[in-house]
């Protein structure tokens, strides 16, 4: 995009580096950019050019939800990212558009209701338990996140999916190479493809199947032909990958209530708050590094004043929205009474993450699993010493240390 080409006075570009942060920091780059105003342009570590990015509530919510503003249309375009992979490419998962996305997205919404993730509850809480007793009889001090916090999401994601117990490491590795951008391309870029040839195999052997788990689903949809083999390849990958983000999640999620202590034993005391303040943690916590998938103005859009022009792209903030104060009074501050909370840490529009309720459940069996089966979990080693990854879209703790 050139900027010769429009009149108005635009903001400058500030360069984005999304280093790694600690703890639940929140990025001050982000910080500074919500500051400066509601329409900012950033450079990213990746990709050509710069792209706008809005911050404040309404207005992510009005760019994700208008259809004047389209993921289809960054395909084969070298928009500035994070990643150094997730190039969009034709057919590519997470850019379609309507009606091929809403299509494909029916096929498995069953899975993603609340019937559907009720179905894997009970095998959850008893995976759950299972992991939680190899922890406490290894004895302290453990790694929270290799013993609980890693393993428990990815077995939970495994059995929505459809993906036999005993491949669930392979899936973990794949994952974890996906999302990093510490690695480079080429290993993110193997990853997938391995974990697409995966699911190929799978959803075949599904095709006709009568089954509730997602690669059951896609299977009896291509058999109907109502979606092809590379649409529910692309729809499992992303699925499969999305379920990394609860191990990040939580990860802070108990960084945080183990470096506050008082708002442990409040949760302890006060079980009927639970639900709540899982809601309000996951509003709070910065659970990635800068901004995730563009989208493109299909037509000259006014927002905030600033003209985004056909053609520019633009990015969403969903950590930013959530820290709006003029719909999170006292934004910075953890607050489990707050009500209402419609916070976006789930996306918004068609694109938004359908596993929001999949990702409750496992959060709030895991604060009850750990405060109730272990009262005197504590941090091992000093809050400031934990540490978290480095060159990841997903934060978290690398490793957690406690003792009991």
């Amino acid at each position: 995009m050139s900027e010769e080409t429009i009149a108005e006075t635009l903001p400058p570009v500030r360069n984005w580096p999304t280093a790694g942060l600690p703890g639940a920091d929140f990025d001050p780059v982000l910080r500074e950019l919500m500051d400066e105003g509601p329409v900012t342009r950033v450079r990213l570590r990746n990709g050509e050019g710069w792209a706008w990015l809005v911050t404040r509530y309404d207005d992510v919510r009005t760019v994700t939800d208008d259809p004047r503003f389209s993921r289809d249309a960054v395909v084969n375009r070298q928009v500035t990212r994070t990643a150094p992979h997730f190039v969009p490419a034709r057919g590519a998962t997470g850019f379609l558009g309507p009606p091929d996305h809403t299509r494909l997205r029916r096929s498995v919404a069953a899975a993603f209701t609340a019937r559907g993730v009720e179905r894997v509850r009970e095998r959850s809480v008893r995976m759950l338990a299972e992991l939680v007793e190899e922890m406490l009889q290894d004895g302290p001090p453990v790694d929270l996140t290799e013993a609980v916090l890693g393993p428990f999401p990815v077995a939970v994601i495994c059995e929505l999916m459809g993906v036999p117990a005993a491949d669930r490491q392979g899936m973990r590795t794949w994952t974890r190479q996906i999302l990093s951008s510490s690695h480079g391309a080429e290993v993110g870029e193997r990853a997938e493809r391995e974990m697409g040839a995966y699911f190929s195999d799978l959803i075949a052997l599904r095709e006709g199947s009568t089954g509730e788990d997602v690669a059951s689903l896609l299977g009896a949809a291509v058999g109907r032909e109502e979606v092809t083999l590379d649409e529910a390849v692309g729809l499992a990958v992303l699925l499969q990958i999305g379920g990394e983000a609860v191990t990040g999640n939580s990860g802070q999620l108990f960084h945080v209530l183990l470096t506050r202590p008082e708002l442990a034993e409040r949760l302890r005391a006060e079980p009927d708050i639970r639900s709540r303040a899982v809601d309000e943690l996951l509003r709070w916590i910065p659970h990635r590094n800068a901004v995730g998938l563009s989208r493109i103005a299909m037509e000259d859009v006014e927002l905030q004043g600033v003209r985004i022009r056909k053609g520019d792209a633009i990015h969403v903030s969903y950590l930013a929205a959530n820290r709006d104060p003029d719909v999170f009074p006292d934004p910075d501050a953890i607050d489990v009474g707050r009500s209402p909370n419609p916070h976006l840490s789930f996306g918004s529009g068609p694109h938004h993450c359908p596993g929001g309720l999949l990702a409750r459940l496992e959060s709030e069996l895991l604060v009850d699993a750990l405060l109730d089966g272990r009262p005197g979990l504590r941090l091992a080693v000093p809050a400031e010493d934990v540490p978290f990854r480095k060159g990841t879209l997903i934060r978290g703790p690398e490793a957690l240390p406690v003792t009991w």
